[in-house]
């Protein structure tokens, strides 16, 4: 089987100019908000490739410290740029880069009460059940903490209002339930939160399992990131800067866009697909 692989490896180095084109296996591991978009992206690259490509995705804190445990990953996507910048600074991983952007919203039952107008106060206020990630170990907290302090700027005293009440519902906290495939879905529907700060390239999902969810953007005033970075572990496999650049081509930007993400690379007016 090896000499076939290096056979068929030799003749892709002739016909693609890659010696390693179709007989690699990447591992890319990534943040659980990226779930759906890489997948699409991967499957794209797979089928022009011929590279086989293993993923795994969770919050991406805890998807570092696997990498950190010893966890073998070519390609890491994470939803900042501090967890790969990390691997990076600790000798783990190469290059590091911002391939898209996100943005924070509110998930809301009606009940809530919650508008943009009312965004800060009504978040504080004791009749709003309140859920969000787990700062460190997921992003998605620590971008929400960062909001809670500008909202502490102008309303003196949040911060620590919202620090207490708010309920870590993913991202491997004692509340969160890692064998939970839809933790937020759950937590609203046990009646245990009735906002959720989240991503809001999560909208679709998040109505498919909620019908009647209100979507509230966070108000520009104490919006903050997310901006998402990605890393090579494995310089020395040539399919992860493939990839790498699969990701970041208009084609791979374009999906991203389908996904509710905002592209940092394509091209003005090209169609998300």
């Amino acid at each position: 089987m090896k000499v076939m692989c290096f056979a068929l490896a030799a003749a892709a180095s002739v016909l693609l100019g890659s010696t390693q084109a179709r007989c690699e296996e990447l591992i890319v591991y990534g943040a659980g908000s990226l779930r759906a978009a890489m997948t699409a992206i991967i499957t794209d690259f797979s089928k022009q490739s011929g590279v086989s490509i293993r993923t795994n995705f969770g919050p991406s804190g805890l998807m570092r410290e696997k990498i950190e445990g010893g966890d073998n990953v070519d390609v890491f996507t994470s939803a900042d740029m501090g967890h790969p910048t990390k691997l990076q600074k600790d000798g783990r991983a190469g290059n590091v880069i911002m391939f898209t952007r996100n943005r924070l919203c509110a998930f809301a039952t009606p009940d809530a009460g919650l508008t943009t107008s009312n965004f800060a106060t009504r978040l504080a206020d004791p009749a709003v059940r309140l859920g969000t990630s787990t700062p460190a170990a997921d992003p998605s907290g620590d971008y929400t903490w960062e909001m809670f302090r500008l909202i502490d700027k102008v309303q003196p005293g949040a911060f620590a209002v919202l620090d207490a009440k708010a309920k870590k519902v993913v991202g491997g906290s004692a509340e969160a339930n890692p064998s939970d495939p839809d933790p937020i879905g759950s937590a609203f529907k046990r009646g245990d939160i009735n906002v959720m700060i989240a991503y809001c390239s999560g909208t679709a999902e998040r109505r498919r399992v909620l019908p009647d969810v209100q979507v509230i953007q966070v108000p520009a005033a104490i919006a903050v990131g997310p901006e998402y970075g990605l890393a090579i572990l494995n310089p020395a496999k040539l399919a992860a800067a493939r990839l790498v650049f699969a990701i970041l081509s208009p084609e791979g930007q374009a999906t991203l866009a389908r996904f509710g993400f905002d592209p940092v690379a394509l091209p003005k007016g090209a169609p998300a697909r």
